[in-house]
């Protein structure tokens, strides 16, 4: 009895828990955010500190180096759509024709005529108001922005008081437990790091592969794809695929043979298999350690619960609860149950060898 109330306790708490993350996304989105990218600068603000400029100053650096790199990807991104929006109209007159084409071809295999499928797309989707729609993109834009300042506002923080944010966690546990939570913190902290500065050496790798394969091909603006391709990685499983599928969708656009296409196919499969058996390995690291079941599975659940940044969020939150698990040991089963289970071999691999370079 004993047994199943308290798993009946546990089940409640991860119910209350993911219902007050779901109601409470708009507040606690730009916060989590903004504490892993704070952990990703952080080591760039100690070494800026170390040099003797005041914590503020540095912090403050940082903030401009993260917005540079925004700024420069966004500038790329928009330098070659300029050249992919003159093609824009030759895009649509050929996606107009491959439509009329499918819609033809179901006329003829179904029996709809084309009438009766004009008449069903346009139940299938209501009208609206030029003026909501706007309003409705007006809304959305603003609250993007809003969010954007408060990611910024809240990193800038996270980076100026995070001494005293972990002297807070500290005091939160008793005195014998001490080295343990500050060796969470620490390992918490290296995570974020290693994750997400891995994910952004490996997406300027992925970039060039990219461009050079898609350019070979023959794709028009390949180095917006590319860069569109590499920036999708951030949203593991799910992001890769859907930027092959509209770089795909773009080479029917734009008028594609089938070899062009075969050649988009064959380029993803050779970067997938680069990236994942060395950039991977090499970059990444396995800092953090999770199977892909539940890789999957917190990815679908950040989704239903955050959308987009619950996606992106999913992998650094699993491998912080990862190490919290594996530190306390009431909580290693379930450690044990995220991660991978490996044998301990020798280190003799050429990814070992090249890694151990640079330890």
């Amino acid at each position: 009895m004993d047994k199943l109330q308290h798993s009946i306790y546990v089940l409640l708490f991860f119910f209350l828990t993911f219902a007050g993350l779901y109601f409470a996304a708009p507040f606690l989105i730009p916060i989590a955010l903004s504490a892993i990218f704070a952990m990703l600068l952080s080591r760039l603000s100690s070494w800026l500190e170390g040099k003797g400029m005041a914590r503020g100053i540095a912090s403050l650096l940082c903030i401009l180096i993260f917005l540079s790199s925004i700024a420069i990807v966004i500038s790329l991104l928009a330098w070659q759509l300029s050249g992919f929006a003159e093609n824009i109209d030759v895009m649509k007159e050929r996606v107009i024709t491959l439509l009329t084409d499918l819609r033809k071809w179901l006329s003829e295999t179904t029996g709809i005529t084309m009438k009766q499928q004009q008449q069903i797309a346009k139940e299938g989707s209501p009208g609206t108001g030029a003026g909501s729609m706007l309003a409705a993109f007006a809304s959305s834009m603003m609250g993007i922005l809003v969010n954007a300042v408060l990611v910024l506002v809240y990193m800038f923080l996270f980076l100026v008081y995070r001494s005293h944010i972990k002297k807070f966690i500290l005091k939160l546990v008793p005195v014998d437990e001490k080295n343990t939570a500050e060796n969470i913190v620490h390992k918490a902290g290296n995570v974020a790091q290693q994750y997400l500065g891995g994910l952004g050496t490996m997406i300027v790798m992925l970039w060039i592969m990219y461009g050079i394969g898609f350019s070979i091909v023959g794709v028009e603006s390949a180095i917006f794809f590319a860069v569109l391709c590499g920036i999708l990685e951030i949203i593991p499983f799910v992001g890769n695929i859907t930027g092959t599928s509209l770089t795909v969708l773009s080479v029917v656009a734009q008028g594609g043979d089938s070899k062009m296409i075969i050649g988009v196919l064959v380029t993803y499969a050779l970067v997938q298999f680069i990236q994942t058996y060395l950039l991977e390995p090499l970059i990444v690291g396995e800092q953090v350690n999770i199977n892909p079941l539940f890789t999957i599975l917190v990815i679908v659940l950040g989704e239903m619960v955050w959308g987009v940044a619950g996606m992106i969020l999913a992998i650094p939150l699993l491998g912080i609860i990862k190490i919290i698990c594996d530190q306390v040991p009431q909580l290693q089963p379930y450690g044990f149950l995220i991660g991978t289970e490996k044998q301990r071999q020798k280190k003799t691999g050429v990814i070992d060898k090249i890694r151990s370079m640079f330890n």
